[in-house]
């Protein structure tokens, strides 16, 4: 029958809070590795949700903005106890990774100039290109199931690593094409499930049916949440001030950084880098290490962006100016979340079956291969070389690293971490362990 929302009676709220802290706690490895956790844990252990619900929530998740693990917990959240629900699996996802990142943020402020630290960190940053490549095959084995997946993920690559074209147009893009094949068929012609009608919303939960006062309801109250704050910082401290400056900014982030989280990385990478100065790159990759070893989002390594912000620029003592700008930064990237999912969740329920929909996002999953690629390509070469320029063409641009600049210690830590991961199947923490002992030593070697 059309419309069923679980296979399995639906749990409790306290069971379903228990659960859902459970799997907060636990989602390490990034992305796929939480999105894996959470389909072993509601699909296969707990059955609340069949297989096509699962993947039909996590389409519309790669869909938007932001970080699609963080979003996929909120949208199970409330497929089973509507808002509440939501907030629960969202907040239980994000709060134990927010406030061991914090701590990671304020000891790497305070130590990260002492030599064995150095090294640590220095291991660690290695280890990530071997961590975001894994990424790499594992969304491309689930994305690219055929030539057109392929061409997609191809051309999204291009379009960013060589044009420099914004997030948002390539997503689109994507989306449009994977429509407009799905409707033309593979012979031309228009197919007979193009206009295939949305399901009964008669089986759905009462507070799944999309209505004009829940969609209301729900954009005017995130819209506050999100909104409200901003407004503040910008009458109390200026424009200019860094914690405004950093609202601002991750506020737009938020609208515009489509993919998921890797996607999200490359953006702030430039932004937070090149333009805004908060870090350095090498930096940024010491924050990916960091994140990686903390539950939740891959993205909350925008709290240790926004704490080296708040903390170098702020003018405050350096930790409390940190503190502050943690906060600031994960306000500002997660509140607009649970806008995404209350607004617009109750529409795609509605849509299910929509085929020429399902067609579109499974696309908008194969640019993100081509996202996460680029990515990839920037870690690789501020990893591997420590100096990297950047050379244009007409319309092409292509990062040009300095051959005399090329860190061997860091390729060899990186090629054992890839062998260890991809090769061999040790587990991440073991390898980041590793890594991180490599470069100690080698720090401590090298004086």
């Amino acid at each position: 029958m059309p419309g069923i929302t679980t296979i399995a009676p639906a749990p409790a709220f306290s069971e379903a809070v228990a659960v859902f802290a459970r799997v907060g706690l636990l989602s390490f490895g990034g992305p796929a590795g939480q999105i894996a956790l959470m389909h072993r844990v509601f699909v296969e252990e707990r059955k609340w949700l069949d297989e096509p619900r699962f993947l039909h929530a996590l389409n519309y998740c790669m869909l938007l903005p932001g970080p699609e693990a963080m979003q996929l917990a909120t949208y199970v959240g409330w497929l089973l106890h509507g808002v509440r629900g939501g907030l629960a699996a969202g907040l239980l996802f994000l709060l134990p990774g927010a406030a061991v990142i914090t701590v990671l943020s304020a000891i790497y402020l305070t130590l990260g100039n002492v030599p064995l630290v150095a090294g640590l960190l220095f291991g660690i940053k290695a280890a990530v290109l071997a961590i975001v490549l894994d990424a790499l095959i594992r969304v491309s084995r689930r994305a690219l199931k055929d030539g057109f997946m392929v061409a997609i993920a191809v051309v999204a690559f291009i379009a960013l690593a060589a044009f420099k074209l914004p997030f948002p147009i390539v997503i689109v893009a994507a989306g449009l094409a994977g429509a407009l094949a799905h409707l033309a068929g593979a012979d031309g012609r228009v197919s007979a499930s193009a206009g295939e009608a949305s399901i009964d919303t008669a089986d759905m939960p009462e507070w799944t049916r999309p209505t004009a006062g829940r969609l209301a309801t729900a954009t005017l109250t995130w819209l506050a949440v999100w909104l409200m704050p901003l407004g503040a910082l910008y009458a109390a401290l200026g424009a200019p001030n860094v914690f405004t400056v950093q609202a601002s900014f991750f506020s737009v982030m938020a609208m515009v950084t489509f993919g998921g989280a890797y996607a999200v990385l490359a953006y702030v990478a430039q932004q937070a880098v090149e333009v805004y100065g908060w870090l350095r790159p090498d930096e940024m990759l010491t924050g990916l290490g960091l994140a990686e070893t903390t539950p939740g989002p891959l993205i909350l390594v925008l709290a240790f962006v926004g704490f080296l912000g708040g903390a170098r620029l702020s003018g405050l003592e350096p930790l409390a100016g940190g503190l502050a700008g943690a906060l600031v930064a994960l306000w500002f990237t997660f509140a607009p979340c649970f806008l995404w999912i209350f607004a617009g969740a109750p529409y795609v329920e509605t849509m299910r079956n929509v085929r020429w929909l399902a067609a579109a996002l499974a696309a908008v999953t194969a640019a993100v291969v081509g996202v996460i690629a680029n990515l990839t390509l920037w870690f690789s070469l501020h990893v591997l070389f420590r100096e990297v320029g950047e050379a244009t063409i007409g319309p092409l641009t292509a990062p040009v690293p300095v051959p005399g600049s090329f860190d061997l210690a860091a390729a060899a830590i990186a090629v054992g971490a890839g062998l260890a991961l991809l090769r061999f199947g040790v587990n991440m923490f073991a390898v980041l362990g590793g890594a991180a002992a490599a470069g100690a030593l080698w720090m401590l070697a090298a004086g």
